[in-house]
Order: C-alpha cells, then sequence, then structure tokens
C-alpha cells in the first residue's frame, strides 16, 4: 500500500436506536445506526414496522379515505371522434 493516503483504521464504537452498542473497526470514531442485530426482524423473528416519518400512517390514511385519484373510475366520457365523410 502507499504510504499516506489511506485513512487510519481504528476502533470504533457503534450504538444503535434500541439501545445495544458494540465495538468494531472502521474508519470513523463513533457510528449510529437505526437497526441492528438485537432488534432486527431477520434475527429476531419478530415482525416490526420501522416508520420514522410517519410513511405507513400517511400512506394508510390515503387509502382508507377513498379519495386517491387513481382508484377511482373515469367519470368523464369521451366523445365519438367527428368524421371527415359526414360534411
Amino acid at each position: 500500500m502507499k504510504e499516506g493516503i489511506h485513512p487510519e483504521y481504528i476502533e470504533t464504537a457503534v450504538t444503535c436506536g434500541c439501545g445495544n452498542s458494540f465495538t468494531t473497526r472502521s474508519v470513523r470514531k463513533e457510528l449510529k445506526v437505526d437497526i441492528c442485530n438485537m432488534c432486527h426482524p431477520f434475527f429476531t423473528g419478530k415482525l416490526k414496522y420501522i416508520d420514522t416519518a410517519g410513511r405507513i400512517e400517511k400512506f394508510q390514511n390515503k387509502f382508507a379515505a377513498g379519495s386517491y385519484a387513481s382508484l377511482q373510475p373515469d367519470k368523464k366520457k369521451k366523445k365519438p371522434a367527428k368524421r371527415a365523410a359526414d360534411s
């Protein structure tokens, strides 16, 4: 490896949103993650929705109201095309 071009590889403290913390090695001193092996559904076997911005609730409210435009049938009827031979 060339000298002086690579970042320093140090011991890193990783902290999860669930409260779990562990150490590993990285180029950063500290990492904060949203999900880890202690709270991820694959490892825990429990289904858990992670909704950081209220997206699930917004989606459910939009479709519960029944006013979503693409689901509504077209109320406008198309007019038949005029024939050029009628004149």
